[in-house]
């Protein structure tokens, strides 16, 4: 089930976990110190210690190695095992290892999809997975994001004039600009009458949403039914990496002839990530998703007794709308000197600030954030508001 809009205050208000950028970092000439909401370790795993001695026990075995062919890699079994831990995550019948979320969209992309094939795909969707499309085929029709019927239209014009060729539905399970979800039974079925291949990028919310961390697959119950489903590990298991998980083991056997292979993972991050897996999948992942999500709600709510508009479903990452891009370019700075680190997206009108929340954040840290990102969009307006009133000055010739 999805979880409900509500704050939960009965928790112990944790402190144990660090915020703060390095005072190396810098914003121009200034050190950058402040809380940080820009991040991305949702799960705080990065610095769990069975994350950490695992790391270390494996440096010791095998050395420091860098990206390589899995053939280099130490220990092939260790690349197996996590390719079959993926497909069993995702109820899917195979799992192909590569180095990083782009790496894993160009290759299942650029290497099923002809040039006389169609991309039928979210128009919000995010780069990586746009970019190996517009690769892939001039065949490219996007969709109005989130919109299952406009996606409809797209594949009965399809098909209407292309009866023969292949057709690629792709979508995130979880949106990085507005938090929002698909459908994805509705595409599922979308793909099913028109004869396409559903493709779900779930780089977002794998292991850290749901009461067992297969995010929106499985709050949707649709785990192992997407056709293909590609990933980055970067948010919730405290490595790099991506991967490529298919419902028939024969798109993998094609795949692996492709760049995939000659991009293995190391042995550090292999065995990272198989020990985050297991961390995920045990008492302490539910624990710390449901501290996640209680920080989550928390922070939502402190948003909108703010005034402020927060978008899309509870995530990992909170999105708060802020007008202008001129608004957002204003922020930034004011952000800054509050201390508060964040992402901000300028573009027209349809401007976000999304706040990476974590397990590891505190109480005092979500009252301070809500706090500050009002303050800042505060000082941002009346900025705004000076720069109208100055006259506009014409310069003789």
């Amino acid at each position: 089930m999805r979880h409900r809009e509500q704050t939960d205050a009965t928790d112990r208000d944790r402190t144990d976990g660090v915020h703060l950028l390095p005072k190396a970092a810098s914003f121009g000439d200034r050190p950058l110190r402040g809380l940080d909401f820009a991040s991305q370790d949702c799960l705080g795993l990065s610095t769990h210690p069975e994350i950490v001695a695992t790391a270390a026990d494996t440096l010791r075995r095998f050395g420091v190695r860098s990206v390589c062919a899995a053939a280099e890699a130490g220990d092939p079994g260790l690349s197996v095992a996590l390719e079959r831990r993926i497909a069993d995550f995702l109820q899917m019948e195979e799992a192909l290892l590569c180095a990083t979320g782009r790496a894993a969209a160009r290759t299942v992309i650029r290497g099923l999809v002809r040039s006389t094939d169609h991309v039928v795909i979210d128009a919000a969707i995010r780069s990586g997975l746009r970019e190996s499309a517009e690769a892939a085929t001039a065949h490219l029709h996007p969709f109005r994001h989130l919109d299952a019927e406009h996606c409809r239209a797209r594949l009965r014009a399809i098909r209407a004039r292309d009866a023969e060729n292949g057709i690629l539905v792709v979508t995130e399970s979880l949106s990085p600009l507005d938090s929002g979800t698909p459908d994805l039974a509705a595409l599922r079925t979308l793909c099913d009458e028109y004869g396409a291949t559903l493709l779900v990028d779930v780089t977002q919310d794998l292991g850290c949403l749901g009461e067992d961390g297969r995010g929106h697959l499985g709050l949707q119950d649709m785990l192992g039914k997407a056709d293909l489903v590609t990933g980055s590990f970067t948010k919730s298991f405290a490595s790099n990496g991506g991967f490529v998980a298919a419902r028939t083991r024969a798109v993998t056997a094609c795949l692996r002839a492709t760049e995939a292979d000659a991009q293995a993972l190391s042995p550090i991050q292999i065995a990272v990530l198989l020990k985050a897996f297991t961390l995920i999948d045990a008492a302490d992942g539910c624990e710390r998703r449901a501290r996640l999500m209680r920080n989550v709600l928390n922070l939502r709510t402190a948003l909108r007794e703010q005034a402020l508009t927060v978008c899309g479903e509870p995530c990992t990452s909170v999105s708060v709308a802020i007008g202008s891009g001129e608004l957002a370019r204003l922020a930034a700075p004011r952000l800054i000197e509050l201390g508060l680190l964040v992402d901000l997206t300028a573009s027209g009108e349809a401007s976000r600030l999304r706040m990476h929340v974590t397990a590891e954040h505190s109480d005092a840290d979500i009252a301070r954030a809500a706090l500050g990102v009002a303050e800042a969009l505060d000082r941002a307006r009346a900025d705004l508001a000076e720069r109208s009133r100055r006259p506009n000055l014409l310069v003789a010739a």
